[in-house]
């Protein structure tokens, strides 16, 4: 298989470098690299225990390397501050609760924090983002609903609302997908999809990144075993050789896009 690992140079945008994590013992990412394209949505693929989670936990700024560097413009990420780095990257996490009910309103108002003073007042562009967050994810409707009366499809748009409203360049979602049917799956990824934000995304679904993600990344055992265009990595034999599954990828569409069909499990595989 070709190697097509992105390259680790330092340049505008959210990078990783060469970026290794330990925990409990374990090495959890092995050397990483990682530079996503302005305006792309990259899917971070791979088996439950891959690094997925934990590459996108390093590149919030929530978890530090033991090796390698991530980068913001340039910038190590340790040396941006929190309210800048705020004001740039949004997350959104796989699940998402509150022992408060919330309007949905007041949820999204919660990413205007990091560009308010402690105290200070909602201003008219705290409102206009919300208003902008609330309009791009379909909820202006539902924006005086309360959380406990949401579905879980429309309490991960309010999530997503909360992170638009943060204004971002950067945005990185864990597993966005999770515990949604499939229309709701589908709304969401075409949303995020159709987003002017560099995107980093983990999946289990390879159906959907080859849907709607530019680049995949294909982690195994905290390496990256492909990575590129989803046309030239989601192959017959990366399924085979990463998930331990016979498929048949076929590329039914105008565009090319390949569509997965799992066949089993390949001998040796679990």
């Amino acid at each position: 298989m070709t190697d097509t690992r992105p390259r680790a140079d330092v340049g505008t945008g959210l990078r990783a470098a060469h970026v290794s994590r330990t925990a409990g013992g374990a090495l959890v990412l092995d050397g990483v690299s990682l530079a996503p394209g302005p305006g792309t949505l990259t899917g971070l693929l791979g088996p439950n225990g891959s690094g997925k989670s934990t590459l996108l936990r390093v590149l919030a700024g929530v978890l530090t390397p033991d090796l390698g560097v991530v980068t913001l413009d340039g910038d190590p990420l340790r040396a941006v501050p929190r309210r800048a780095l705020a004001r740039r990257v949004a997350v959104v996490e796989q699940h998402a609760d509150t022992q408060v009910d919330l309007t949905v309103a007041d949820a999204v108002r919660l990413g205007r924090i990091p560009h308010r003073r402690a105290w200070s007042p909602a201003t008219a562009a705290d409102e206009q983002a919300v208003r902008s967050a609330l309009a791009r994810t379909g909820l202006t409707d539902r924006a005086h609903r309360t959380w406990r009366t949401l579905s879980g499809g429309e309490r991960q748009r309010v999530q997503l609302a909360r992170a638009l409203a943060q204004e971002p360049r950067e945005l990185l979602l864990d597993e966005p997908t999770n515990h949604l049917d499939v229309q709701h799956q589908l709304d969401l990824m075409a949303l995020v999809a159709d987003l002017p934000l560099t995107c980093v995304t983990a999946l289990h679904d390879l159906n959907l990144a080859a849907m709607y993600c530019d680049h995949v990344v294909v982690l195994r055992a905290g390496r990256i075993a492909a990575a590129g265009p989803v046309t030239e990595v989601l192959t017959e034999d990366l399924i085979a050789d990463v998930y331990g599954v016979r498929s048949e990828v076929t590329h039914p569409g105008p565009d090319g896009r390949p569509h997965i069909r799992f066949l089993g499990t390949s001998p040796g595989g679990s």
